[in-house]
């Protein structure tokens, strides 16, 4: 028997995917110790470990994954091929799409002279339940960061992730190339993360967005959140990687139910777990932008977020009506706000 850190290491997999497959009865230990709960593994389970693994790396969905693992080999290739025919198809659609938008956008009779900026505001505050705050809020010129650490060198972790990302606040961003510089950052971010919190349990979420002075650039994994209220509608940007946000895709729960779900604030990504979303958006004038941690959308909703937004003119005013929110609803998890003004 193998025990969950050498059975992760064998299998390329992390405790906690383990422990979650085992709950999602995806890949269930062995033998779990009844006095402890701590789970043990047999070597034999490391074939299907590693195709769990491997589907997961593919962006395969867990139901779908379910599926394929308890498919005789054979079956199990051509549903895979099936899957992965889907996505190619999907993919030639969104390119084409993508396409049409950047002639569209190019064209030489669009005229955008206007000279564009940020006026931002960040703040994290502790809460009024957790005795530190693990959370790193940053705004500049260029940057705009959320980073919401967990475990025992959760603080350090979030301050490291936004800390290597801070030179970008100073250089002049080309916009030809502003998502191959933030993912080359998002990549020194990782290490930095790990050097300072080498432990299985540790690690942060990270959204961020780089401003070019016409585009942002989004970088994001875990369960922090970017919206966008544009015209008076606020739109999440960021798709959480979380347990319960699986759940609602693969229609197992609905959003209602995910509020009280047990696993709600389990990830299936973090900074250092996993590959992070990256894409542009185009900035019009009036655009306001939110970036926060778990810590106000938990408590929160998404209707009284957008009315804080809309009824404060400044984003120092916004920052500090957003978090005063998150306490008067018992302020239960550090909570975190940046709000930048496209002017």
């Amino acid at each position: 028997m193998l025990t969950i850190g050498a059975f992760a290491r064998a299998c390329r997999l992390s405790p906690k995917a383990l422990r979650l497959y085992d709950e999602l009865e995806l890949l269930r230990p062995a033998r779990v110790d009844p006095d402890t709960g701590y789970r043990y593994y047999a070597v034999a389970q490391l074939e299907r470990a590693r195709l769990v693994a491997w589907l997961r790396r593919l962006g395969m969905p867990l139901a779908r994954i379910r599926e394929v693992c308890a498919m005789p080999p054979t079956a199990a290739a051509e549903e895979i091929r099936a899957y992965w025919a889907d996505v190619e198809a999907q993919t030639a659609v969104r390119r084409d799409l993508a396409a049409f938008l950047v002639a569209h956008l190019s064209s030489p009779s669009r005229k955008d002279t206007t000279m564009l900026e940020l006026r931002y505001s960040a703040h994290s505050d502790p809460g009024r339940v957790r005795p530190a705050n693990q959370d790193t809020a940053y705004a500049g010129t260029r940057l705009l960061a959320v980073a919401d650490g967990f475990g025992p060198a959760g603080a350090p972790a979030s301050g490291a992730a936004v800390e290597a990302l801070r030179f970008l606040d100073t250089e002049e961003v080309p916009a030809g190339n502003v998502l191959n510089l933030l993912e080359e950052a998002v990549r020194g971010a990782t290490e930095a993360v790990r050097d300072v919190a080498d432990a299985d349990e540790t690690g942060t979420t990270l959204t961020a967005l780089l401003w070019t002075g016409s585009q942002l650039a989004l970088v994001h994994i875990g369960d922090s959140r970017a919206y966008l209220l544009r015209e008076g509608g606020l739109f999440q940007i960021t798709h959480d990687h979380s347990v319960v946000q699986s759940l609602i895709d693969e229609g197992r729960l609905t959003p209602e139910e995910a509020g009280a779900h047990p696993q709600r604030t389990l990830l299936l990504k973090a900074l250092t777990t996993g590959a992070p979303d990256l894409k542009l958006h185009d900035a019009h004038r009036g655009d306001r932008y939110l970036l926060c941690s778990d810590g106000l959308t938990a408590v929160v909703s998404e209707h009284r977020i957008r009315e804080l937004l809309t009824a404060h003119p400044s984003p120092e005013e916004a920052v500090q009506a957003l978090v005063d929110a998150a306490n008067e609803a018992g302020g239960p998890d550090n909570v975190s706000c940046v709000v930048a003004d496209v002017v």
